[in-house]
């Protein structure tokens, strides 16, 4: 990557258990695990799963929130809600990740359709959650 552009590179989630939270966005999401390894061998303070080549979602364990000193208040934004994190992504991506949560019976929301986003009216997305509560909606534009 070398465009120098302002984009989104990570978005830390508060879990309760990174591994587990790690196997959920493998698994159901189809996200890959990135430092899952040194995290599960103490080498890492979190995982994170990658969201594209550009972008990660870092798995923060719950428990180091107090620990945390170089972001003031970081001890009380654990667990404040964020009303969502939106995935866009090709329509047959999107078909596979709903076809994966429901597999796993992760309760995904109805259809909405052409609601506003960064690249206009999205044709379909629905939301869902992770096991810690985040808020999740899947979206694509085609």
């Amino acid at each position: 990557m070398k465009d120098n552009t302002t984009r989104l590179d990570h978005v830390v989630l508060w879990v309760q258990e990174p591994i587990a939270a790690a196997e959920f966005y493998e698994k159901a999401v189809g996200l890959e695990p990135v430092r899952l390894g040194e995290y599960a061998a103490g080498q890492a303070p979190f995982p994170s799963v990658r969201l594209n080549d550009e972008t990660i979602l870092d798995l923060m364990p719950l428990t180091v929130a107090e620990t945390l000193q170089m972001v003031p208040g970081a001890a009380d934004s654990a667990g404040h809600p964020v009303n969502h994190v939106c995935l866009a992504m090709p329509g047959d991506a999107f078909d596979e990740l709903r076809a994966r949560l429901e597999e796993r019976a992760v309760p995904v929301s109805e259809f909405s359709y052409d609601s506003f986003g960064a690249r206009g009216a999205a044709r379909r997305s629905f939301y869902f959650r992770d096991p810690d509560g985040n808020v999740f909606e899947a979206r694509h534009y085609e």
